[in-house]
């Protein structure tokens, strides 16, 4: 039996002014500003070389993640989160 998938995480969201910066223009659902947002990571090196897990923001990204130069992948996920409603 396939699996159902989430209406909840499927439903398409606005996307603040600071994050379309980033990923475009919304409403999308959070899956794919997840996948975009790290498109935009991968294609601009700012995953940190040492800690994977670290995400070294660029003027863009400092907007979304609220001022923070560094972040973890999973605080990442939190502070994207405060930019969909």
């Amino acid at each position: 039996m396939p699996r159902k998938a989430n209406a909840a995480f499927m439903k398409p969201m606005n996307v603040s002014s600071e994050l379309a910066a980033v990923v475009g223009a919304g409403p999308m659902p959070r899956s794919e500003v997840v996948k975009k947002l790290w498109t935009y990571i991968k294609k601009n090196g700012l995953q940190d070389t040492v800690n994977k897990r670290n995400i070294n923001a660029d003027e863009a990204l400092k907007k979304v993640f609220g001022g923070k130069a560094t972040v973890s992948m999973f605080e990442m996920t939190k502070l994207v989160s405060r930019h969909l409603s």
